[in-house]
């Protein structure tokens, strides 16, 4: 069984090491983070061992580097030498926005094999949606690995590296937006006299099922919008508020300046 380690352990590692141990066993996984009451917490629940960068570098069959992009330069040459002694195969997969696999092979000093992965949040409860690009360098093997024991995240899908900024604009920041809205429609259903926990109840289980119904039922969503929408009902009522408001307009809008953020990091 392969050897998982993580070097940082916040948000979006912890979320993935949780989903990892679905399907691993947390003896396997190993987490290291500045923040060590946040590590032996995450330790504790998942049956993993806390640990330095280093040793995480010497030890893993997959590293996760979960620092910042602007911190990954340094982070990196900390651990460069530990990388160039192994004499075992290391397979590099980050999540950083907007560091392509060969920047992080630069930064790492070695044509290591990497996987580029932008997951989201709800990789921690397995609904994730984690999108993939890989270097050369990993085998067919070390990919099919990774995926089965990834497996418990959620969807994984590979995409050209060209287009994985793009792609994580829509699904590595839509589930932030995606709260926006469910707030906001809870928000809707206490003005007209809802409790507060009975609207983000009907707001989130709605916006589960018309997502599972898109996916599942095959329809395109306008159809599906369509046959909810009466003839001089109340739906279409609401529809042609958000239309007002440019509810499409500004969703869309919202993916461009997240995609065009990222584009501006890798200028830094």
């Amino acid at each position: 069984m392969a050897i998982y380690g993580f070097i940082g352990a916040g948000n979006m590692g912890g979320a993935l090491a949780t989903a990892l141990a679905k399907t691993v066993d947390g003896s396997k996984i190993y987490l290291s983070d500045s923040n060590s009451t946040r590590v032996a917490s995450l330790c504790e629940t998942l049956g993993a061992s806390a640990i330095d960068n280093v040793t995480a570098a010497s030890t893993a069959d997959y590293l996760f580097l979960g620092v910042k992009p602007q911190m990954m330069g340094e982070m990196l040459k900390g651990i460069a030498p530990t990388l160039a002694a192994r004499t075992s195969p290391i397979v590099l997969v980050s999540m950083a926005a907007g560091l392509t696999t060969k920047t992080i092979q630069d930064m790492a000093s070695g044509d290591y094999p990497v996987i580029r992965i932008m997951p989201n949040m709800p990789c921690a409860i397995g609904e994730g949606m984690i999108l993939y690009c890989t270097t050369e360098h990993v085998t067919d093997a070390q990919l099919a690995t990774f995926l089965s024991d990834m497996q418990g995240a959620g969807v994984l899908t590979a995409l050209p590296e060209a287009l994985i900024d793009a792609g994580s604009a829509v699904s590595g920041c839509g589930p932030a937006f995606v709260d926006l809205f469910i707030e906001a429609l809870a928000d809707g259903g206490v003005r007209c006299g809802l409790p507060r926990d009975k609207a983000l109840l009907l707001a989130a289980q709605t916006t589960l099922g018309a997502a599972k119904l898109v996916l599942e039922d095959g329809r395109h969503p306008g159809e599906l919008k369509d046959a909810v929408c009466s003839p001089g009902g109340t739906t279409i009522e609401g529809v042609r508020v958000l239309e007002e408001g440019a509810f499409r307009a500004a969703t869309m809008d919202a993916v461009i300046a997240a995609y065009e953020k990222t584009l501006s990091l890798k200028s830094k």
